[in-house]
């Protein structure tokens, strides 16, 4: 290697570098927020951190699968149950309460995927929202399990190792648990959609039939994609009830799912930060709007058919744009 050629990598090199530091800065302005921001705020960003986790889950499946699911409410509100049934009749301990819960939430889904992954397009998503509604219903009716319309309380856990432990009590313990587990979530799902599988998974979303004669086995891999979705939307649903401390049969609710793919779909599918960005906006509109109007829900409407119609890419298409035309030699 020439000397000119070395030194000509180093630039790169450099840009790569400061890349990925500037990639944490959001991290670290999270991680600062709650010693600044007042409880309202800090609650907030909790939130949104965790439908953000949601938001990415789904986005597996509709940005980078390519199978649209209406109802993938059915495992955040999986998740937020299997927290409150944990706590209350197992452990308040983290590090039992989690295992349980994305194990449950897994398995679950391994049934419903089995099942709904047998047909495609209009029927996967109508399948998704039957199961999504049939847990909806069962949670209002099974009232001696569930609490009926009332819902459940939830524990606030602890960590505990041994003779170690650690409450979970303040907002801002369960807040920086939240923002660790969103880390966590970004960066697998990041990995896992850089692998190989992940460009199996975009195979299938463009043309299922040539990588099914190319020799892949595209059922289980959907399969795999749906459990994984599922999981990580288990996870969004426990951290909401851990932080809400109550778990209603709305989380099972169609709109919730809906949500999720207003997320998605104004964020930006197939990028995973887009259905962050998502999640940012469609909560702080509902959350910010619905105390200062009660039109909030139309402001939302127009919101995402605008978003449809205008910038079909979601935010990050808009970026994307704007960092091109800003790149381009002037005229």
């Amino acid at each position: 290697m020439t000397t000119e050629h070395a030194s000509s990598l180093r630039p790169a090199a450099v840009l790569a570098a400061q890349r990925g530091w500037w990639r944490l800065l959001p991290l670290v302005a999270l991680a600062l927020l709650p010693l600044v921001a007042p409880p309202f705020w800090r609650s907030l960003t909790l939130e949104v951190l965790a439908l953000a986790i949601f938001a990415m889950s789904l986005d597996v499946l509709i940005g980078y699968t390519g199978l649209v699911s209406f109802g993938h409410a059915a495992f955040l509100g999986f998740g937020a149950y299997a927290a409150a049934f944990t706590t209350e009749r197992v452990s308040e301990n983290l590090l039992v309460v989690l295992p349980i819960c994305l194990a449950s939430v897994a398995l679950y889904a391994v049934v419903v995927g089995f099942l709904a992954l047998r047909t495609s397009g209009i029927s996967f998503l109508m399948l998704t929202l039957a199961f999504s509604q049939m847990l909806f219903g069962l949670a209002i009716r099974w009232s001696r399990v569930t609490g009926g319309s009332d819902g459940l309380s939830v524990a606030r856990p602890h960590i505990g190792l041994g003779a170690w432990q650690v409450p979970l009590g303040p907002d801002l313990d369960l807040y920086y648990l939240v923002l660790a587990a969103f880390a966590a979530s970004w960066w697998l799902l990041s990995r896992l959609v850089a692998s190989p599988f992940g460009h199996t998974l975009r195979g299938i979303k463009e043309n299922a039939q040539r990588m099914q004669a190319l020799g892949y086995r595209t059922r289980r891999f959907e399969l795999a994609a749906f459990v994984v979705a599922a999981v990580f939307a288990g996870l969004a649903g426990m951290l909401l009830a851990m932080h809400n401390r109550y778990v209603s049969p709305d989380t099972f609710a169609w709109t919730t799912s809906g949500q999720g793919i207003i997320m998605v779909i104004v964020g930006g599918a197939g990028t995973l930060v887009g259905p962050i960005l998502g999640a940012l906006l469609v909560h702080l509109l509902e959350s910010v709007g619905s105390s200062a109007t009660e039109s909030w829900r139309l402001i939302m409407g127009v919101v995402f058919v605008l978003f449809v119609l205008f910038a079909p890419k979601g935010i990050i298409g808009i970026l994307r744009r704007l960092r091109r035309s800003k790149e381009s030699p002037r005229a």
